[in-house]
């Protein structure tokens, strides 16, 4: 059995080789060279190349620029299956990642960034789009929080491999790279080997659209995009340059995070199918309020560490966001709109890089407290989430009931 000699029905197959343990390894696959690439990248960018804020900035914005052309997945779609589409970009991730170390100048790591970058973004799409389509309404947050947690244990091994050997071995930046890079492929080989090519359900809509109804879907995935920035950016750079971690010091921070997220993601999965999408999601962006805030007057190294695993043990609540366009969206809209929301989720990601690198020349703190007025902005539109969203359900502007009829 393999994607080449066998097609299956997603819904009937069980087991191991299921869809959702086909999403598993692909998760893995994916942040075997993406969390290795992610733990050097500030040391790399620091150490070989000398970058400051202004040159980090432009690397980042450039890292975004494919993740803001996520819409033109729709149109590959048109020339092969989605399935397809996420195995070739798991195969060019690996391969920028592999190839990075060999470029060690500004203008090569940009290129080897944008190549990975593309792997990277339209692999998610996929990926989000997939999982919304092969995975139960009633069981989708669970699941999800098993597929994180598959990939958290993906980043344990790759920054579990670099804590103990970066100085142990006397590693290079060139040979992780490479090992991180090649290690995607051969899982990848193995997905495609072991695997069948799962059959899809409702035909996807091959055409880009805006629908009215999903409006609010779209605002919190823009205003993802645009506070992520600050977390993956900023408070990487953060540790690298005003608190001096060396690249191991950092695996061990990431080797943190990434064991939260393996222990917790599942029970945020679990918590989110019980308790909903809008108290979910309220909770994470008042947690992260205090946290942006803290960021920008935190002097101390191990308490900014601290900050930096709370900050990351949120990420897995963002499947929230997901489960609740799964809920209100025409099950034709999913790929197209995977694709739109991708897209809306970098608008901001492209140019806040580059501003907000060069405000952190003047003030770092100033950086993180516009952080908190993103989640600020988030929290007010998570509140207007219904207890049970649906189509025709979408929006509970919950201040227009408690207004006065003549004030309407």
């Amino acid at each position: 059995m393999s994607y080449f000699t066998r097609s299956a029905n997603p819904a009937t197959m069980t087991g191991w080789r299921s869809p959702v343990f086909l999403l598993m390894i692909m998760a893995g696959a994916m942040q075997l060279s993406f969390a290795a690439w992610w733990n050097l990248m500030n040391n790399f960018a620091v150490q070989e190349l000398s970058f400051t804020g202004r040159e980090i900035g432009i690397q980042q914005s450039i890292r975004e620029i494919p993740g803001f052309l996520s819409f033109a997945a729709i149109y590959f779609l048109l020339v092969m299956r989605e399935q397809t589409l996420a195995y070739i970009s798991l195969a060019l991730l690996g391969v920028g990642v592999a190839v990075t170390g060999y470029f060690p100048t500004a203008m090569g790591f940009y290129i080897t960034t944008f190549v990975m970058s593309v792997g990277f973004h339209y692999y998610e799409t996929m990926n989000q789009s997939l999982s919304l389509q092969w995975l139960p309404k009633a069981t989708a947050a669970a699941s999800m929080g098993k597929i994180i947690s598959v990939g958290a244990f993906a980043q344990l091994i790759a920054y579990g491999l670099i804590f103990l050997g970066w100085k142990a071995f006397d590693l290079s930046f060139t040979t992780v790279f490479l090992v991180a890079g090649g290690l995607t492929i051969v899982v990848l080989a193995f997905a495609i080997l072991a695997f069948p090519s799962f059959r899809e359900g409702i035909p996807q809509r091959k055409k880009l659209f805006l629908r009215q109804r999903y409006w609010l879907y779209y605002a919190l995935t823009f205003m993802a995009g645009a506070r992520r920035q600050i977390f993956t950016v900023f408070a990487g750079f953060l540790m690298v340059e005003r608190f001096g971690y060396h690249v191991h010091e950092v695996a061990g921070l990431f080797l943190l995070n990434g064991l939260f997220n393996m222990l917790l993601a599942p029970k945020i999965g679990q918590l989110i199918v019980r308790f909903g999408e809008r108290k979910a999601l309220m909770v994470e962006y008042v947690g992260l309020t205090f946290v942006f805030v803290s960021y920008a007057f935190v002097t101390n190294a191990t308490m900014a560490a601290g900050l930096y695993v709370i900050d990351h043990a949120f990420f897995a609540i963002a499947i929230a966001i997901k489960t609740y366009f799964q809920k209100i969206a025409d099950p034709a809209d999913i790929a197209p709109t995977a694709g739109v929301a991708f897209t809306i989720n970098h608008i901001a990601a492209v140019v806040i890089p580059v501003v907000f690198g060069l405000i952190w020349l003047v003030s770092p703190a100033a950086v993180f407290l516009a952080g908190a007025g993103m989640t600020l902005v988030s929290l007010a539109l998570a509140s207007i989430i219904p207890s049970n969203p649906e189509e025709g359900a979408e929006v509970n502007l919950w201040f227009r009931r408690s207004l006065p009829k003549a004030a309407e």
